[in-house]
């Protein structure tokens, strides 16, 4: 029997109880792992099981947890629920979540870079093994949370054949919306040919990085842990990016879409984004 299975004076503590919910995404992509998972974690601690088929299902599980401690199975959008949901609630910073990953490897992107296992077995040992680690948080001027990231891509380049007469009037623009989710999606390559950069104002902490009157070839912010988020601005007229550390980011101008960690968003004119440190935690793997 481990140490921490006993109290001070020697009688055995029951380990916390746990609210499972299972994600129906991971249900139906692999039902296995999510077996697998919801074996371990019941033979190590007293669990609830819920099975919602709907988000408004999802909600209502969270909500009634009790003293519950919540551990979702699923992929990058259940956490991301989960921690909204929980933040709408005022309740993120009062707990611990867990994660047990299930899903395809471009679902499990977060997950892996916020040091969840994605294997079942390693993640659920995770869980009842593991130790909370705070995390920062970067939340908007709309109340929306980002874990991991934000990105403004260059603008897509003009499809081909958009101006060619008797090109289908649609294909210009489903081809030009297709190429914006890629490039918030997925990072281009430096240089990429054909790129439209943006004219945006870019704040940190109030102070101006780049005006309306320069162009800005993309943008990213993200949270390296220590308290402050990191903003790079790349110019397309400029070797290298302009860099700074803030509490709050602001960008704004001609109506334009982002990248929220597995989201696209947009489009606005304007977004606020203030990052609050250590603002929920995670249950990871001891180091």
């Amino acid at each position: 029997m481990s140490a921490p299975e006993f109290a001070a004076h020697g009688t055995r503590q029951r380990p916390q109880q746990l609210l499972v919910v299972i994600d129906p995404l991971a249900r139906r992509f692999d039902g296995e792992s999510v077996r697998i998972a919801k074996d371990v974690l019941s033979a190590g601690a007293p669990a609830k099981i819920c099975l919602p088929d709907t988000p408004e299902e999802f909600a209502r599980a969270l909500a009634r947890r009790g003293h519950r401690r919540p551990v979702v199975i699923g992929n990058d959008r259940a956490l991301l629920r989960t921690v909204g949901l929980l933040h709408r609630e005022r309740e993120l910073a009062a707990g611990v979540l867990a994660l047990v990953p299930v899903g395809g490897s471009g679902e499990l992107v977060l997950a892996r870079s916020l040091g969840v296992p994605t294997g079942a077995v390693a993640a659920a040992r995770a869980v009842l093994d593991g130790a909370p680690r705070r995390l920062d948080l970067l939340v908007d001027d709309s109340d929306g949370v980002v874990l991991g990231g934000i990105r403004v891509p260059a603008l897509p380049p003009a499809p081909e054949g958009a101006g060619r007469a008797g090109a289908a009037p649609g294909a210009s623009v489903w081809g030009a919306c297709r190429s914006l989710v890629r490039g918030l999606v997925r990072p281009a390559a430096a240089g990429d040919a054909g790129a439209v950069a943006h004219r945006l104002r870019v704040e940190a902490d109030g102070e101006v990085l780049s005006d309306l009157d320069r162009p800005v070839a993309g943008v990213t912010v993200h949270s390296p842990g220590d308290g402050r988020a990191e903003i790079v601005v790349r110019l397309p007229d400029a070797p290298e990016p302009l860099r700074a550390r803030a509490a709050r980011v602001t960008i704004s101008g001609a109506d334009f879409h982002y990248g929220a960690d597995t989201r696209v968003a947009g489009p606005v004119r304007t977004r606020t984004w203030t990052l609050r440190p250590e603002a929920w935690s995670l249950t990871l793997p001891p180091p």
